[in-house]
């Protein structure tokens, strides 16, 4: 379970890594792409985080969790963001969603289903001849 932000920041990469359930790589990674903005840096350059940043870091982690795609994600950050937003547009994101989930889920059973008919097929013994491949192959 992620710890709750402390509220005593400025954090360091690795303390923003582990208060909010993201690694340091992908803390840089969401920097780069511009879902979370760039940072305060130290003299020495090193970063600086703070509770917003946190709470982003959590947001885009529960966001990637459910399956949403980082342009999503990008989406409803800004609509997280802006107080006068529309709640039709995040639902309007949301059962996108949802439709693209029962699509894959529909492809990945008829997928299974055939697979599972191969394999029944297959003796699984010694002998060359194989149903599965010839499946595959046809």
């Amino acid at each position: 379970m992620t710890a709750p932000v402390t509220g005593s920041g400025p954090f360091n990469i690795g303390q923003a890594a582990s208060q909010s359930g993201v690694s340091a790589k992908m803390v840089r990674h969401y920097e780069s792409l511009g879902l979370l903005p760039a940072v305060h840096r130290t003299d020495a350059g090193y970063r600086q985080y703070g509770d917003t940043q946190i709470h982003t870091l959590r947001f885009i982690r529960r966001a990637r969790a459910l399956g949403f795609s980082m342009a999503e994600i990008g989406e409803l950050l800004k609509l997280w963001q802006n107080q006068q937003r529309a709640s039709a547009d995040v639902k309007r994101i949301a059962q996108a969603h949802v439709a693209d989930l029962e699509r894959r889920i529909a492809e990945m059973q008829v997928m299974r289903q055939t697979l599972a008919q191969l394999a029944h097929c297959c003796a699984g013994d010694d002998r060359p001849d194989c149903p599965i491949l010839t499946g595959l192959a046809e």
